[in-house]
């Protein structure tokens, strides 16, 4: 079981590590590049953050348009997508009697803010209810149109679910709700570096995305896109100095947002080395990766459904690098608790070295194993995910121990 992609990430070899999509991981060379901007900054902090910080920032975000299809005027660093949504919603005035659109695939650190502004503004959350497993796209479609009423101000969309590892098919999504006059917020916080991004063909409202995750830059990475015609009103969760300093040829937009506060912005200065590793991997770059994470994904879950003797619960056109299996009769007949981390994901990780997330999701609760795929990963280590998992439906789990 030999990958020679492995050698580009500090992971422990004592773990089989199929959970990229919760964080990532960041590959060494590109925390070497970080590590050397971040003795630059040290070397001479003011030099750095007061003179040379601008241009290399701007060139970070001319780099990263390239790769997302994305004009740079359009986009902005942030720390996280949860960050992107929250300046996004924070920003927006909404009324009484106003109806925020979600979905029941959508990220609870993202439903909150939703909930917490329609607390605060009288407006509500109206959730789509999509089935899963499920046959083909456009039952995704129609759950969100039939939720749709002429109180809808916006509609909040993931582009790849985090729960259940699904492709939503949003550039028919955003071009049905911008016919009818609703502005979209995707979440990518998964999509950038796992599937083609053309963002200004998209042309959503608002995009936000996470580059630590399928991208592998370090974490606090992460970007925001406003169409030109919406930024006005969006502003950051800190303000800082660009709210009333200006600077020459630059955008309000910019001028908010590039500027929060004394930070360390290695982060976002690493992403164009992370972008160029990306491509390195493959001859055929980036779209060769993303095929190569995508076909072992979708090869990994046909193995484990098939051991566990589960049916596919999503058609392949609507995976990307992850997966998401329903568990065993035998694992979903095991009382759930409180716990964040499921006791199935602890036993997992301490008895057989595997760590792997395990979803509950719906309504009422089951357990999903959501699997992930990157260019470090083997379908060996899915077969033996699949052995453990399959051992432990013969004696379900009641406690950690």
């Amino acid at each position: 079981m030999t990958n020679s992609h492995v050698r580009h990430w500090s992971l422990s070899p004592e773990v089989i590590f199929l959970n990229h999509g919760s964080f990532g991981a960041c590959p060494l060379p590109v925390l070497a590049a970080q590590q050397e901007m971040r003795f630059r900054m040290e070397r001479q902090p003011v030099r750095f953050l007061h003179r040379d910080f601008n241009p290399l920032l701007d060139a970070a975000r001319e780099n990263l348009g390239v790769f997302l299809g994305a004009n740079p005027d359009h986009l902005v660093f942030i720390s996280n997508a949860t960050a992107g949504v929250n300046a996004v919603i924070r920003s927006l005035d909404f009324q009484p009697g106003d109806e925020l659109l979600t979905t029941d695939h959508d990220y609870n650190a993202c439903r909150n803010v939703l909930l917490d502004i329609a607390r605060r503004t009288g407006a509500k959350v109206v959730t789509a209810r999509v089935p899963f497993p499920l046959t083909d796209e456009q039952q995704v479609i129609d759950a969100i149109l039939a939720a749709i009423t002429t109180h809808t101000r916006l509609a909040f969309i993931d582009h790849i679910t985090s729960p259940t590892a699904l492709v939503f098919p949003i550039e028919k999504i955003v071009h049905l709700l911008d016919a009818r006059g609703i502005d979209c917020l995707v979440d990518g916080a998964h999509a950038p570096g796992s599937v083609p991004l053309d963002l200004d063909a998209l042309r959503p409202a608002y995009y936000t995305g996470n580059l630590h995750k399928w991208v592998c830059a370090p974490k606090g990475a992460a970007f925001l896109y406003v169409r030109a015609d919406k930024q006005a009103p969006i502003r950051p969760a800190v303000l800082s100095h660009g709210e009333n300093i200006r600077r020459p040829d630059r955008s309000h937009f910019h001028d908010r947002f590039d500027w929060p506060g004394t930070l360390d912005p290695t982060a976002w200065l690493a992403v164009p080395d992370a972008i160029r590793f990306g491509a390195s991997l493959h001859p055929g770059g980036w779209p060769e990766l993303l095929e190569q994470n995508r076909t072992l994904a979708a090869s990994a879950r046909a193995l484990i459904a098939e051991r566990l003797g589960v049916s596919l619960p999503a058609p392949i056109a609507m995976l990307a690098a992850m997966a998401t299996i329903p568990l065993s009769e035998s694992h979903r007949r095991v009382p759930l608790t409180d716990d964040r981390i499921d006791p199935l994901q602890t036993r997992l990780l301490e008895t057989h070295r595997i760590e792997v997330p395990i979803i509950r999701w719906g309504a009422p609760a089951r357990r999903f194993v959501r699997i992930s795929a990157q260019a470090y990963n083997h379908i060996e280590h899915y077969r033996i995910l699949a052995s453990a998992l399959a051992d432990d439906a013969t004696r379900p789990l009641h406690s950690a121990s």
